[in-house]
């Protein structure tokens, strides 16, 4: 399966595109609800901050295969990369906690996406822009 949808975030109109087509990718690659809605608060969070924080950037989303080995199973899911080029996180471990905000949010954000996700990594340079990159594998 190589369908990969790419959405343009600059307005909150780009949130509502990205939320809707990771919506039917993970329904297409198999998701039930309770993972769908997962997926798609996932992308809603990611797609914010790039609203909010860089102004302009990307949603990618993709489904993924890892191939069986003799330690763990053949899997299938989702990945979602949101990329951007805005002024980059000064501190990644102190948005990585619970509770913090600039923007007068509840906090959820990025620890949020963390666990609604099975894998999470984030890159971020000052100056140069974040990605942040999350797979949720079926069950």
């Amino acid at each position: 399966m190589s369908i990969q949808s790419n959405v343009e975030v600059r307005t909150e109109w780009g949130i509502v595109s990205a939320r809707q087509a990771g919506r039917s990718l993970a329904k297409k690659i198999g998701f039930e609800s309770v993972d769908q809605s997962r997926i798609t608060t996932a992308i809603s969070e990611l797609a914010r901050n790039i609203y909010l924080y860089a102004g302009i950037g990307e949603i990618i989303m993709e489904p993924v295969e890892q191939e069986a080995t003799p330690s763990s199973p053949y899997r299938r899911g989702i990945r979602i990369i949101a990329r951007d080029k805005g002024p980059g996180i000064h501190n990644i471990r102190e948005v990585m906690e619970d509770g913090f905000t600039t923007s007068g949010g509840l906090g959820a954000g990025l620890p949020g996406v963390k666990r609604l996700m099975d894998e999470f990594e984030i890159e971020s340079t000052v100056g140069e822009g974040t990605e942040v990159r999350v797979i949720k594998w079926l069950r």
